[in-house]
């Protein structure tokens, strides 16, 4: 069974935090969220209770994917979390799948981890600063290893790519019809 991690930080956006987990699971992957407490305290007060502490994933946990979910103030504390950045990069050298969606894709971009020419989707806020990149508008923009996407609203689409990179086509087309995505 494929293993996913998907940090979570106070201010994270908790319907893309919801639905990344949600969906994922749904497609029978492993999936552990970590948080930077014992509760997170997501952008619109949902709170939602982490499976371990992110001080916790140590060298030894290897991941197949690392999702990260938005929010302003989540990616904020994202970026200044020193174990994340290790476990980031660490799953970058490991040649590792990185999903980011919204104002996530900064993260990657603040540590040094986008390739140059990647292209890569993100909240309209952000565009600019990933202006050195390929940018695109698409709601989902998949490039080797990066799958980038634009905000809640694209959080069924992302997760719907994380799962055709994860495991197929057929099960990606089964969640979507059980959840009456399409029909």
């Amino acid at each position: 069974m494929k293993k996913v991690l998907v940090p979570i930080a106070n201010g994270t956006e908790e319907m893309e935090a919801v639905i990344i987990i949600d969906m994922l699971r749904r497609a029978s992957l492993d999936v552990t969220v970590a948080g930077e407490g014992d509760i997170v305290v997501c952008s619109r007060g949902v709170r939602i209770v982490p499976d371990v502490h992110i001080d916790d994933i140590h060298d030894d946990h290897h991941y197949d994917a690392i999702v990260l979910p938005g929010g302003e103030q989540g990616v904020s504390n994202f970026i200044n979390n020193h174990a994340l950045e290790q476990i980031l990069e660490r799953h970058v050298s490991q040649k590792g799948l990185i999903g980011a969606i919204c104002a996530a894709p900064m993260v990657l971009h603040e540590y040094g981890l986008l390739p140059a020419r990647v292209v890569v989707t993100s909240h309209p806020s952000i565009a600019n600063v990933l202006a050195p990149y390929t940018y695109t508008l698409d709601r989902v923009a998949s490039d080797g290893r990066i799958i980038t996407s634009r905000g809640a609203g694209t959080a069924f689409e992302f997760s719907l790519a994380l799962i055709r990179k994860l495991t197929d086509d057929t099960t990606a087309t089964r969640i979507a019809t059980d959840i009456v995505m399409f029909e």
